[in-house]
């Protein structure tokens, strides 16, 4: 990894006690690395038609119009800056201004502020929102803290199901009803875990599209809901995204934080189809904190983003 990319990076487990964390993420973003060394390693000149291949290369990466070009005036001024004329320097050049655009995002959540520290997951079907609240539980539980999963996915009875199948797991209480108000599923599991001083609490809800109005209002009275047991929670909105969405995933960060004020993002399922570069688009249109990727189906697949190592995954660099 360059040099720039190590420095101040945040302490992470060894490679060879996490299954190869760097290694899977960078498996997953081949798609998109391996098109950009093969556009560095041609040992030409930095010139009009290679900014024009980086360009084609930006934007079907899911990167965007408005992400791409940001990034390549703020590369051509890097590269003018520096005096840099070899494709082959254009690679570094390129991590710098990404890792710039990014690095705003990294910030870990701190579920440590509030107890319970009342956590609301949000998402459209399948971006993978029930699979996440178990990997979720376990990274805190990892963290020393103690948790409760709220079942508040009320319209699918296998969501239920599934998120008693991670309780059973993770080891951690699930508050479900057979059927009822999803509002007052995660009231009860508050309540309860006040009562017995639980630290965090994951709400899951049901998924919906962003078009639909109705379903919509009908989160906001989950999160009002909440509010009147604790008047400061939900603490956390995390908003879950499929990487593989592309240019979509913008459109929801944008309905979902206008209904609800998204505080942060999973981003899920950048295991070898996803190209990566929505982020980028994130960063440039919306930016929202990015708390967590997610490489795989594996408990341990969900980490804090670390955009020092996306950065250098994206790129195909080593790490």
């Amino acid at each position: 990894m360059f040099s720039f990319l190590k420095k101040n990076k945040p302490d992470a487990p060894d490679e060879k006690s996490d299954g190869g964390w760097f290694s899977r993420l960078k498996t997953g973003l081949a798609r998109t690395g391996n098109q950009l060394t093969g556009l560095f390693s041609g040992g030409g000149k930095i010139d009009d038609d290679l900014y024009e291949e980086l360009e084609t290369i930006l934007v079907t990466a899911d990167v965007g119009i408005d992400a791409t070009r940001a990034l390549l005036a703020d590369l051509r001024h890097h590269v003018r800056e520096h005096r840099l004329s070899e494709a082959s320097q254009m690679k570094e050049a390129l991590a710098y201004c990404l890792l710039k655009l990014l690095k705003p995002l990294a910030q870990p959540l701190q579920a440590h502020t509030h107890k319970p520290f009342v956590i609301m997951m949000v998402g459209v079907n399948g971006a993978g929102k029930t699979t996440s609240i178990g990997k979720l539980a376990k990274y805190l539980q990892g963290q020393g803290l103690s948790v409760m999963l709220a079942a508040g996915d009320t319209f699918r009875a296998a969501a239920r199901e599934q998120l008693m199948t991670w309780g059973e797991r993770n080891n951690v209480t699930v508050i479900a009803q057979q059927s009822g108000d999803a509002a007052a599923v995660i009231y009860d599991a508050v309540q309860s875990a006040q009562a017995r001083k639980i630290d965090v609490v994951l709400a899951d809800t049901a998924g919906r599209l962003t078009t639909q109005a109705h379903l919509m209002e009908e989160i906001k009275k989950v999160k009002r809901v909440i509010a009147k047991v604790m008047p400061d929670a939900p603490h956390e909105v995390l908003l879950v995204l499929d990487a593989n969405t592309g240019q979509n995933a913008l459109s929801q960060v944008k309905a979902f934080d206008e209904a609800l004020g998204v505080t942060g993002l999973i981003l899920t399922k950048l295991d070898g189809t996803a190209k990566g570069g929505v982020i980028a688009a994130i960063a440039k249109a919306h930016p929202i904190p990015v708390r967590f990727i997610g490489v795989g189906e594996g408990l341990d697949d969900l980490r804090p983003f670390v955009a020092e190592d996306f950065v250098a995954a994206l790129l195909g660099l080593d790490e």
